[in-house]
């Protein structure tokens, strides 16, 4: 039982994030979009505990990457990340830096933790909500800046079946947000 405590205690995953919204065009259409700011910053952040993975119940998530060892996802990764919906680290953080920059309710108000219909969910569907905002209120995606810190599990690798695992990380984050790869970026830090 200590030594679960102590693994537990020392791995965490963090993500900080930064999105920057643009208007999607220069014509201001309505009275509510003429009053909108030209450019809008926000910062979200997440942290997950990691369990084994029969205590989280779940494997790792990272950008929609799962660390199961499963075709196109990066390599096995023996821990669990505990948390109500899938726990994406970065995806929660880039909704919460789109929500921020648009002034509005955090994830946690718009997705809480204690809804039964998002146990396990796929942070995916957070992503694409956030994005439904941001478009709704004019904007698009200018870029988003994403700083991963864990020591493990490691992202510099390849996936499983080819490509590396940072890139797809980058290819989920950008899909999501309809915008190019060269508007999302994915640094990793360890700590």
């Amino acid at each position: 039982m200590r030594r679960s405590r102590q693994r537990c205690a020392a791995l965490v995953v963090i993500t900080c994030a930064s999105a920057y919204l643009q208007p999607r065009s220069t014509k201001r259409t309505t009275a509510l979009h003429a009053k909108e700011p030209l450019l809008r910053i926000g910062h979200g952040y997440d942290i997950h505990r990691l369990d084994t993975r029969e205590e989280a119940g779940q494997p790792i998530v990272i950008a929609g990457v799962r660390f199961d060892g499963s075709e196109g996802h990066a390599p096995d990764f023996e821990l669990g990340c505990v948390a109500h919906s899938d726990g994406d680290v970065i995806y929660h953080s880039v909704v919460d830096a789109i929500l921020g920059a648009l002034t509005m309710p955090d994830i946690g108000c718009l997705f809480p933790d204690n809804d039964p219909r998002l146990k396990g969910a796929d942070s995916s569907i957070f992503m694409e909500e956030a994005y439904k905002r941001m478009t709704d209120r004019g904007y698009r995606l200018g870029n988003c800046d994403v700083t991963l810190i864990c020591q493990k599990p490691r992202v510099n690798v390849d996936a499983v079946g080819g490509g590396l695992v940072k890139e797809k990380m980058v290819g989920n984050v950008a899909e999501l947000l309809h915008t190019d790869v060269s508007m999302v970026n994915v640094k990793a830090r360890t700590h």
